[in-house]
């Protein structure tokens, strides 16, 4: 199995499948059921994680989309079904809304022992066009494991986060997890991302797993993230362009 990808259990059919060498440390999560499986978004696409879901599945795999942000969607092109929110469904079939340059200089922002064989002068954002796409409330059945989409926009217009139920797992994308949430991109919209935390905020949620960064995060941070906009919209800044506000172990950069 590659070494670039960590593999992580959440329970016996739940795996967190992480790049913890690169700076943006995205997870991916693989939800196995009886009859299928489901994993939550596909990483950089700088090594197969394909290869990896093999390893831990013989399942039929559906990939589900966060949202299609480059860092989420780069190993699609491993897998034959795909899926995404109705809203981005252009952003993988027709032109990602960001330069390819400024991926690339994201992509090599800090230094990176990339796995042997990836040249990073010659990556390419992911586009394809998906299977089908979602909308929200819809829900995936695995057998035996239910999956609803809810649609949480603001971090981009078709992002959503997935719920279970029965397991009280939320998975997050970039509406939550610890370090900087960003609302500040011209495809951002941080009114609705504050209202996309809230939605999330009233549910039944025992553990929050979250696309960057730290694995276990505490479990009020979804109330701390609610918290922190209602502040910044008390006092008039909720609006792109205002800046970096810092909350110790998050920040929100609008």
């Amino acid at each position: 199995m590659s070494r670039w990808f960590t593999v992580e259990s959440i329970d016996k059919d739940t795996y967190a499948i992480s790049e913890y060498k690169h700076w943006e440390e995205p997870h991916c999560y693989l939800l196995c059921g009886i009859q299928r499986a489901i994993l939550i978004d596909t990483g950089l696409g700088v090594d197969n994680i394909k290869e990896v879901v093999d390893a831990l599945t013989n399942l039929p795999v559906t990939v589900l989309t966060t949202h299609a942000h480059w860092d989420h969607v780069g190993g699609h092109k491993y897998f034959s079904h795909i899926e995404v929110h109705e809203a981005e469904s252009d952003w993988l079939a027709v032109q990602f809304p960001i330069p390819l340059q400024l991926v690339k200089h994201n992509l090599m922002a800090k230094p990176c022992d990339f796995p042997q064989g990836f040249a990073p002068e010659e990556y390419q954002v992911f586009q394809g066009i998906p299977t089908a796409v979602f909308t929200d409330g819809v829900t995936f059945d695995l057998g035996g494991r239910l999956l609803t989409v809810i649609h949480t926009p603001g971090h981009s217009p078709g992002h959503c986060c997935f719920y279970e139920p029965q397991r009280k797992y939320l998975y997050s994308g970039d509406l939550i997890y610890l370090g900087c949430l960003d609302a500040f991109y011209p495809t951002t919209d941080p009114k609705l991302f504050y209202q996309s935390v809230k939605r999330v905020e009233v549910l039944d949620v025992d553990r929050v797993l979250p696309a960057h960064h730290q694995l276990v995060i505490p479990a009020d941070l979804i109330r701390r993230v609610s918290g922190a906009f209602d502040k910044i919209e008390q006092s008039g800044k909720l609006v792109q362009g205002a800046g970096l506000f810092d909350f110790g172990d998050f920040q929100i950069h609008i």
